[in-house]
């Protein structure tokens, strides 16, 4: 975007401020379900600032404001928000306060701030509410002045919702609600809401294409102790969708009833919400006799933790998408060898359509990101008509990307060497992954959590020096959101739950480094937690990795990874090669022998 309608987009937004006595707007990166990928509906920040990054919030007043955003969108969100004047400003840098501490220094006695009830969570509004009060500051939710400025605002989607069935659905609707039935009745609670779209997919078996790239629909549910309803556009349902969900006593509201339902509760009711997943507009209705209790959806935990029949469901996706990376990996190689003009659009388009052969591919669990050379520093970039690189016989891709199949969900970095790398390239491609391994191998005791483990991945780079901005590990769904709680790999953050790792979560594990203007390396698999052994010290888990491509030894200097490192990879190596050997032929199998000798 350029700077001309953002700036007469903020123009408008600032005079509705005006007319309902506004100090400052504050537009989060959230929808009605806090969602990490919005419908375009709710691309009210992105409209507002020009940003395009997934995580971000805007602060607009009546004549500055800035936009937020962590180090893995600095260089985007510079270029972005260029002649908008909004600034950017960098979160967690030295001297850069949060917007809510920002709001706190600029804001006067008696001021209003406005955020959308939709697009906020109870938790949120709360923390915000009190830091406002404490400069004399009120906080609005009923007032979603974005939405009212934004004349042709998109509609809500619209696309089917579907049954995810045999053989994929190992546990039935019915099953998964008696879990969560007794977690309530466990809680004292006599109904529960939940609005996080992965966690209603996840429960009733159903998946949509609303959100792009995550395969779920626009829904709330309520369960009671004997039914539930499920608030969803009617039309998105198919006649035998709805019967078998009646035949477990789940009903269908409007979508937009949700919150009169909820504020119908009886005056008896005690009502079961994540105030980290529930948006403050649902409960603003809610009777004053109802009873809270605020604790973390029962069933993120449950499918969190895969069953046995989902893994190897799993590792079936994750073999057919292995054998799809090499063809397209292959066929990048040989085109640029060629002479073939390649950019990173086309690796965008080579990757897809080689997944999109495979049986039970859906489609993308993420935008790719393609970065040659010093692209492959910012690490969410995207390639597009406006900017992008073509690529050479020389230097490092990196190129991260993952598919979405009845059967799993795959999410998968590798570093491909065009041509001859700098000895720099390698040293750093080679800490990276010594780092990846050290995680891979770990063994931990029952109770161990994400950010206990998150040192063994950044210790190679410490001790060169280096590091790393993003997290080290995210949680995977199941045929899901590729970034799923409740459990993670990151440095620990003051006041952040530490959640246990147990055995059937799957988690990421993608050390990186990045030096802008020259190159970013990044190694990740997806593992799963299983159990390592039983001591007298207790249980000790492990990870199983469970992504299957070739690491590109060409990117490597052997010299700095020890024998146990070598042996790790080799062994690695040997496992890629005998599950992807049989879905290849040719010089496919060719290439991915090759790819797969020991060092």
């Amino acid at each position: 975007m350029n700077a001309s309608p953002i700036a007469s987009r903020l123009q408008s937004l600032r005079a509705a401020m005006a007319r309902e006595g506004v100090a400052a707007v504050v537009v989060p990166s959230a929808d009605p379900h806090l969602s990490e990928y919005l419908p375009p509906r709710w691309q009210a920040r992105e409209r507002y600032s020009g940003f395009t990054g997934s995580a971000g919030t805007l602060v607009v007043t009546a004549t500055g404001g800035g936009l937020w955003t962590d180090s893995r969108y600095f260089s985007q969100a510079e270029a972005e928000l260029a002649g908008s004047g909004l600034p950017l400003m960098k979160l967690n840098v030295a001297h850069t306060p949060e917007h809510v501490a920002w709001l706190a220094e600029h804001l006067e006695t008696g001021d209003m701030v406005a955020v959308a009830g939709d697009s906020l969570s109870v938790a949120g509004a709360e923390n915000l509410a009190k830091k406002l009060e404490a400069v004399g500051a009120t906080l609005r939710t009923d007032l979603d002045l974005p939405g009212a400025a934004w004349d042709d605002r998109p509609a809500r989607p619209s696309a089917p919702v579907f049954a995810h069935g045999a053989p994929f659905a190992t546990v039935e609707r019915a099953d998964k609600l008696r879990h969560v039935r007794t977690a309530m009745r466990k809680a004292g609670a006599t109904h529960h809401l939940l609005s996080s779209l992965d966690d209603i997919a996840w429960l009733t078996n159903l998946r949509g294409a609303d959100v792009e790239y995550n395969p779920v629909f626009l829904a709330h549910l309520l369960i009671g102790d004997a039914g539930a309803t499920l608030f969803v556009d009617a039309a998105k349902v198919a006649a035998d969708v709805k019967a078998a969900l009646a035949a477990d006593g789940i009903s269908l509201a409007d979508y937009a009833t949700a919150a009169s339902a909820i504020a119908a509760l009886p005056d008896e009711a005690t009502l079961l919400y994540d105030p980290a997943r529930v948006v403050v507009a649902l409960l603003e209705g809610v009777p004053a006799s109802v009873k809270h209790v605020r604790a973390a959806n029962p069933s993120t935990a449950q499918k969190a933790r895969k069953t046995p029949e989902e893994l190897d469901h799993i590792r079936d996706a994750m073999r057919r998408d292995g054998a799809a990376l090499v063809r397209a990996f292959r066929r990048i190689e040989t085109g640029l060898a060629a002479g073939e003009p390649l950019t990173e659009l086309d690796v965008d388009t080579i990757v897809r359509e080689a997944r999109a052969a495979q049986t039970g591919f859906v489609g993308e669990s993420f935008s790719t990101i393609a970065g040659y050379e010093a692209n492959g520093a910012l690490p969410h970039y995207r390639a597009t008509e406006a900017g992008f690189s073509a690529l050479a016989a020389k230097g490092l891709l990196l190129v991260d990307s993952g598919g979405q199949y009845l059967g799993g969900t795959t999410d998968i970095t590798r570093m491909l060497a065009l041509g001859p790398v700098t000895d720099e390239q390698r040293r750093d491609s080679t800490l990276v992954l010594k780092g990846m391994i050290a995680l891979s191998r770990a063994r931990f005791p029952k109770g161990a959590s994400g950010p206990q483990l998150d040192a063994l991945a950044r210790a190679p780079l410490w001790a060169a020096g280096m590091d790393f901005g993003h997290g080290t590990g995210h949680g995977v769904g199941y045929f899901l959101n590729v970034h799923e709680g409740p459990h993670s790999i990151r440095p620990p953050v003051a006041g952040g739950a530490l959640v246990p790792l147990e055995t059937g979560m799957i988690t990421s594990i993608e050390p990186g480094l990045y030096k802008p203007g020259r190159h970013g390396i990044r190694h990740e698999n997806l593992a799963v937690v299983t159990q390592a052994d039983s001591t007298e010290f207790g249980e000790f888990y492990a990870f199983e990795t469970l992504t299957l491509c070739p690491f590109d030894r060409r990117t490597l200097e052997p010299r700095l990874l020890e024998p146990s490192e070598r042996a790790w990879l080799d062994d690695y190596h040997a496992t890629v090669r005998a599950a992807l050997s049989p879905l290849l032929d040719g010089a496919d199998r060719e290439w991915l022998e090759w790819h797969c000798a020991p060092l």
